[in-house]
């Protein structure tokens, strides 16, 4: 997990990135009736617009109160699973109905209340089983190998550094 403020803006975008897209494809296979290749490429299209608004909305509104939010549920003595994944279902709880409803002014023909309303009950139980499941876990381990890779990359050049003196 983020350790600082670049590794959270990093880890942000990556999950915005691939959480967006997962709720994009699946919201365009929705709509097509279907999912095919075409369902992927038409995706493409949305997350220009809707990854911004992702990172910002959870960046700095969405992951402060989610954590204020989850840590009313654990204790920040308990597993660090329960503490990331009470996080990652109130982040959900709070990002869908806000990314719903964005959706639904920038994309949706009908831009009513129950348009939004039926969009975030169509959206919520994949967002949430995706971002448990898949997206937290996969931008997990993503993240784990970025900065795996820069601490063993110092540690080598240290090591490297001290041999040669």
């Amino acid at each position: 997990m983020p350790k600082n403020k670049f590794q959270d803006v990093v880890y942000t975008i990556i999950m915005a990135t691939i959480m967006v897209y997962g709720m994009v494809v699946y919201n365009v296979a929705l709509n097509m009736g279907g999912v095919s290749g075409a369902t992927f490429l038409a995706a493409l299209h949305e997350l220009p617009i809707m990854v911004p608004i992702a990172f910002i909305l959870e960046f700095f509104i969405v992951g402060k109160i989610a954590k204020a939010l989850a840590f009313t549920v654990v204790r920040p003595t308990d597993r660090p699973q329960f503490i990331t994944y009470a996080i990652s279902i109130c982040i959900c709880c709070i990002m869908c109905p806000i990314m719903s409803l964005v959706a639904t002014i920038l994309f949706k023909d009908t831009k009513t209340f129950g348009t939004w309303v039926q969009t975030w009950a169509m959206n919520f139980p994949m967002a949430l089983l995706y971002q448990l499941f898949y997206c937290g876990p996969f931008v997990r381990l993503i993240f784990r190998s970025i900065f795996r890779e820069k601490k063993e990359q110092n540690t080598s050049a240290a090591k490297s550094e001290s041999k040669a003196a």
